[in-house]
C-alpha cells in the first residue's frame, strides 16, 4: 500500500500528462505575492496641446492640414488674408518717406543755420529754433520706423504656424470663413508626451504621496504602464475635496491618446493574495466567471474578484481554491466545453 506522500506525488506527476491533452492551457489556483494600495480613476492628457488662434481680424485663404495629420514645427497650418492690413502697411512705409524727407529738410536747415551763427548773421534764439526742428523731425522719423515695424509684425499674424511638432486633434476653420481675433483654427497635441490626471480624496493623499510605485492601467488597451513620475498639485477643490495628481507617462507610448479612460494605481505594500491571470477571466454582461478543468470536464464557474494589479493578475475574493486548475485561454475552453457537452446527445 502506498503511503500518502508517495501517492500525492504521483499524481502530481500524472496531472500535467492529462492537461497536456487539453487544446488550451491551464494553470493551477496560487496564492503570490501581490502588490496592496489605493486604486481610483483617471484621464489621459497630453503634456502639450494647445488650440491655435486667429490673433487678427481676415479671411482664412488656406489650411494646410485636417484632423489626424502630423504637423512639424514652424509649418504653416493656416494662412489669412486681411486687405486692411496691407494698406496699413503702405500707409506706414509712406508715413516713413514723410517724416525721413521731412527730416533731411530739417538736417540741411540745421546745418545752414549752424554756419549762418558762426558767421554772426543770425541770433543764438534763430539756431536754437533750427536745432528743436530738427530734434522733432528726427523724432518723428523714428516713430515712423517703429510704426511699420509694428505692423509688419501685425501682418505677420496673417500666417499661423504649428509652434511644436504633433498630431492635430481638430480643425475648427474652412476656407473662404471670416475669422476675428479669438477665434480657435486648429487644436493639436504632440503624442510623444502623456501623462494621467487623477483625483484624489483628501483622506487618502498621504498615503498616495507615500507611494513608491504607481502603475497606469489602460483598460481599453489591456496595457500597464508604470509611471515615469508623480506630481500632487498643491491645492484641493473647494466643490469636491478632491487634489489633482499628475501620473507622467514614459514617452511614445503607442495607441495612447488624450482623452481616454485610464485606472491609477498607487502600492504602497505588498501582502500574500489568491490571484489568477487577468486574461482568463471571462465577463458576460454582469457575470465574472472562469472556466475550471477538473479531470476532462471543463465548466464555467463564477467569481467575485478584487483589484487588478500591475503584473497582468486579479485577486480572487471568491469562488475558487487554491489548487483548483483553470483554463488560461477562455475562448478555447468556451469552445471545448461546448463541444464536450454536446457529445453525449449526438451518441
Amino acid at each position: 500500500m502506498l503511503n500518502p506522500a508517495r501517492l500525492l506525488a504521483c499524481i502530481a506527476l500524472a496531472a500535467p500528462s492529462a492537461w497536456a491533452a487539453l487544446p488550451f492551457p491551464v494553470e493551477p489556483v496560487k496564492y503570490r505575492m501581490a502588490d496592496t494600495g489605493y486604486s481610483t480613476e483617471a484621464t489621459v492628457e497630453a503634456v502639450k496641446q494647445s488650440t491655435i488662434a486667429a490673433q487678427v481680424s481676415g479671411r482664412v485663404a488656406e489650411v494646410n492640414f485636417d484632423a489626424g495629420d502630423y504637423v512639424k514645427a514652424g509649418a504653416v497650418i493656416v494662412r489669412l488674408t486681411a486687405e486692411e492690413l496691407s494698406s496699413a502697411v503702405a500707409g506706414s512705409q509712406a508715413q516713413v518717406a514723410q517724416a525721413e524727407a521731412e527730416l533731411a529738410n530739417a538736417r540741411a536747415n540745421y546745418q545752414r543755420q549752424q554756419q549762418l551763427f558762426q558767421q554772426k548773421f543770425i541770433s543764438q534764439a534763430a539756431l536754437d529754433r533750427a536745432t528743436a526742428e530738427f530734434r522733432a523731425a528726427e523724432a518723428a522719423a523714428r516713430a515712423a520706423r517703429a510704426g511699420v515695424g509694428q505692423t509688419a509684425a501685425v501682418s505677420s499674424y496673417t500666417v499661423i504656424k504649428a509652434p511644436y511638432s504633433g498630431v492635430v486633434a481638430a480643425r475648427h476653420v474652412e476656407v473662404g470663413e471670416a475669422v476675428s481675433p479669438g477665434k480657435p483654427l486648429m487644436t493639436g497635441f504632440a503624442p510623444t508626451d502623456m501623462r494621467v490626471i487623477a483625483n484624489i480624496p483628501q483622506y487618502k493623499l498621504a498615503e498616495v504621496k507615500a507611494a513608491p510605485r504607481v502603475a497606469v492601467e489602460i483598460p481599453s488597451l489591456n496595457k500597464w504602464i508604470d509611471a515615469a513620475g508623480v506630481t500632487v498639485l498643491p491645492s484641493a477643490d473647494a466643490a469636491t475635496h478632491t487634489v489633482k495628481v499628475r501620473i507622467d507617462l514614459p514617452t511614445n507610448l503607442d495607441g495612447v491618446i488624450p482623452g481616454m479612460f485610464a485606472r491609477a494605481h498607487f502600492s504602497v505594500g505588498s501582502a500574500r493574495k489568491l490571484t489568477i491571470p487577468s486574461s482568463a477571466v471571462v465577463r458576460r454582461s454582469e457575470i465574472t466567471a472562469v472556466y475550471v478543468v477538473k479531470d476532462d470536464r471543463v465548466s464555467l464557474r463564477q467569481l467575485r474578484l478584487g483589484t487588478p494589479n500591475g503584473r497582468g493578475q486579479v485577486e480572487v475574493l471568491a469562488g475558487l481554491n487554491p489548487g483548483e486548475i483553470i483554463a488560461l485561454d477562455p475562448v478555447k475552453a468556451g469552445i471545448y466545453a461546448k463541444r464536450a457537452a454536446k457529445r453525449p446527445a449526438e451518441k
